[in-house]
């Protein structure tokens, strides 16, 4: 579907329509794109400065993003004035958000760096009241806490065994602030596509600056922007910028122009489930009856956020 052809709506409106099939598709590709996300990011932690990893990893990503804007036609000159609004992306969603996860990951747990990002469906929905006026159904709302509460569930057993201590605050201040800069991003995105900029070329320009914003920060920090050879740096990198940033990204931000930030960002309240079985997968997670429980309430609360707008 060309993107250029995104309805432009208001997202209040949005809000309230049936999904239709090609956004189930957008959003089970959302969903299985992110779940492996936070695995293939514990894997670039390492001997790589975290400025470095997020600056090849959106090299690759917007050079692969620039290939499909040329491919589709879309435009790739713009006013000044949208270079703010391309830099602001850069900024909140491929610099700073991620940035303050990977700093975040040396002080907390990865079920926990899954659990406070599910908090972006509900900063989601107060950045639309704030900003925009838009004021969620109680439907909505209701179902994005039962999510956000069934992942915390979920990983109970894991945070049991984790003590907040001044470090983990420290890690948990991190990650809520990465999750505010996502969010920020998404409502920058969702004026873009008010203003009928296509999507794949916003996310090239945003990718771009934020690569660009990463290698400078590298830069001024004294690190090397020579990355790391060894096959599972490089096979984790790659699935980072294909994966998780190029066809992630383009399905969450489409999402955002057709059903709203609000609802798209449920998604962030979805990713975790799979993540978890990953987890058990690769490093030996059970599923305690605490856990099962929590399943269930995530998969109510999505029946109540992507549920019609009528009963």
């Amino acid at each position: 579907m060309n993107s250029a052809s995104i309805p432009v709506q208001s997202t209040d409106i949005q809000n309230e329509n049936r999904l239709t099939l090609f956004d189930y598709v957008l959003y089970v590709a959302l969903v299985l794109s992110w779940s492996g996300s936070w695995y293939a990011l514990a894997l670039q932690v390492g001997n790589v400065a975290v400025q470095t990893s997020l600056f090849w990893r959106f090299v690759i990503a917007a050079l692969i993003m620039w290939g499909w804007v040329a491919l589709k036609g879309q435009p790739m000159r713009f006013a000044r004035n949208r270079h703010l609004a391309f830099a602001g992306m850069g900024l909140f969603i491929f610099c700073l958000n991620f940035t303050l996860f990977y700093y975040g990951s040396i002080y907390l747990i990865s079920g926990l760096l899954s659990v406070v990002f599910s908090l972006a469906s509900v900063f989601n929905l107060l950045f639309g009241l704030v900003f925009g006026g838009r004021k969620p159904r109680l439907r909505v709302v209701v179902g994005a806490c039962i999510g956000v509460a069934g992942i915390t569930l979920m990983f109970l057993p894991e945070l049991q065994g984790h003590s907040i201590a001044s470090q983990g605050l420290i890690g948990l201040a991190l990650c809520v602030s990465g999750t505010i800069s996502f969010c920020i991003g998404s409502q920058i995105s969702a004026f873009l596509q008010r203003q009928n900029v296509p999507v794949l070329s916003a996310s090239a320009w945003g990718m771009s600056y934020g690569a660009m914003f990463s290698g400078l920060g590298a830069l001024a920090l004294g690190h090397s922007l020579a990355p790391e050879f060894s096959p599972v740096y490089l096979g984790s990198l790659i699935f980072l910028a294909v994966i998780s940033s190029v066809i992630a990204f383009w399905a969450y931000l489409t999402l955002i122009g057709r059903i709203g930030a609000g609802r798209s960002g449920y998604a962030t309240v979805m990713f975790p489930v799979l993540a978890l079985v990953i987890s058990s997968v690769f490093e030996g997670y059970g599923f305690p009856p605490v856990a099962i429980f929590g399943l269930v309430c995530v998969m109510a609360g999505n029946v109540l956020v992507l549920g019609g707008g009528k009963a």
